[in-house]
């Protein structure tokens, strides 16, 4: 079969796209703009779900197409991302595309329980989107998953093994039993169903066989990775807040951190539901978290991933800081400072204009590393910057090598940090 995969580049569509071409289908990777599939993965178009909101921005991709997976979602709005557009309007451009091009077969991606509540726009929206499909005569069958978890960590999943490499657990305060699912079940589910035989017409919950508790899904990821059981506490609910408050912040800026407002709102509620209709539509048994992980074998990049999942926030914070803040430092309290160096290096009536255009550039750097979709640049200029600055100071001043607090010694640190933040940049 010719199969089109929406949101082919995410945790979900990357290995339903994977699980496909294993069976040899002919997968079509179905990526936003700017986003690229794995080398060597096929044939791929490029659609952005939230702004492809008529059927005519679908049909062109839809030719020769036996079925369609949509795999594309989003947890809340931020830049260049709309839950409306993702989850409703777009999916419904879709499903009508589907329908005057002789596509019959829709396999859709929701979330469990947002047909039982809808705490936020992410499952209200999600629950339009599901609703629009079963209003076709399509041959659809709508999977809600719980928190998926498997070797690839995105999300929760991601969050799940940064969390386990803390020397204490912090607990959000109203958090729902959990039945987290293995993504190897959920690619499985989707080969199994995206034939014209199966059955159709069905909205399935996809949830793992036990209930946890969110402090023993994270002691079971540490356990796992070989470290001593760690001490539980319970976040105040105002230092929640700030952190679900943060983590918006982050998401208006291009970033995706799985604790946001949403989140909050989602987790009270929990994922759980019941497997047993989707065991009798496919005979899969849903592997335990238990069982997952005692199959794989621990490695190294598993523990790296882990120490360094909150380090990386913590860079992204502070770099732009850095750089903002010299910037603003070089503008004010330090502008005299800044002259007397230069004119002492010989600018002379440069002097003011070279301050002050350093300022501006360590500003405008500062901003780039703080926006995702510019931090890659962002991050090259600063490293140019730092080398520049270095090979200015030396011939300028090169009595600045042996100053006490080593003003161009420190570049080197703060040159291989930027390369670091570099080597971490990518989310999945």
């Amino acid at each position: 079969m010719k199969i089109l995969v929406i949101g082919a580049t995410g945790l979900v569509g990357s290995a339903v796209c994977a699980r496909l071409a294993a069976s040899e289908h002919d997968v079509i990777h179905a990526v936003r703009p700017g986003k690229r599939p794995a080398a060597g993965s096929g044939a791929w178009v490029e659609v952005d779900m939230a702004r492809a909101v008529a059927p005519a921005d679908w049909l062109r991709h839809l030719e020769g197409i036996d079925a369609v997976v949509n795999c594309s979602g989003a947890l809340q709005d931020g830049m260049g991302r709309s839950m409306t557009g993702v989850h409703a309007r777009g999916p419904r451009a879709l499903f009508r595309a589907c329908q005057q091009s002789g596509v019959r077969r829709m396999v859709h991606f929701s979330a469990v329980g947002v047909d039982r509540q809808q705490p936020s726009a992410f499952s209200r929206t999600k629950l339009s989107g599901d609703m629009a499909l079963m209003e076709t005569d399509l041959d659809w069958v709508i999977l809600r998953p719980a928190v998926i978890v498997g070797d690839a960590a995105f999300g929760s999943s991601a969050l799940f093994r940064g969390l386990a490499a803390l020397p204490f657990l912090p607990l959000m305060p109203f958090t729902g039993k959990l039945q987290v699912v293995q993504l190897q079940d959920v690619a499985e589910t989707v080969l199994r169903l995206i034939d014209k035989t199966a059955p159709s017409k069905l909205s399935l919950e996809i949830v793992g066989p036990q209930q946890l508790e969110f402090h023993e899904i994270v002691e079971r990821y540490r356990r796992w990775l070989g470290w001593r059981p760690a001490k539980r506490y319970l976040l105040p609910r105002p230092l929640a807040s700030l952190l679900y408050w943060l983590g918006d912040i982050a998401g208006l800026l291009g970033w995706r951190p799985p604790v946001r407002s949403t989140a909050a709102k989602e987790i009270v509620r929990g994922a759980v539901g019941n497997p047993s209709d989707w065991t009798a539509a496919t005979g899969i048994l849903p592997l335990s978290l238990d069982d997952a992980l005692a199959r794989r074998p621990v490695s190294v990049q598993e523990r790296w991933f882990a120490r360094l999942y909150f380090l990386k926030p913590v860079i992204f914070v502070l770099l732009p800081l850095f750089w903002i803040s010299t910037g603003i430092i070089s503008l004010t309290t330090g502008f005299e400072q800044g002259v007397e160096l230069m004119l002492a290096g010989g600018a002379g009536a440069l002097a003011g204009p070279s301050v002050i255009a350093g300022a501006l550039t360590d500003i405008i750097i500062g901003c780039a590393i703080a926006i995702r979709r510019t931090a890659r640049w962002g991050l090259y200029a600063a490293v140019l910057l730092s080398l520049f600055y270095a090979a200015a100071g030396t011939a300028i001043l090169p009595e600045l090598w042996n100053e006490p607090l080593g003003p161009l010694t420190k570049i080197w640190p703060i040159l291989v940090l930027h390369l670091v933040a570099l080597a971490i940049l990518e989310e999945r």
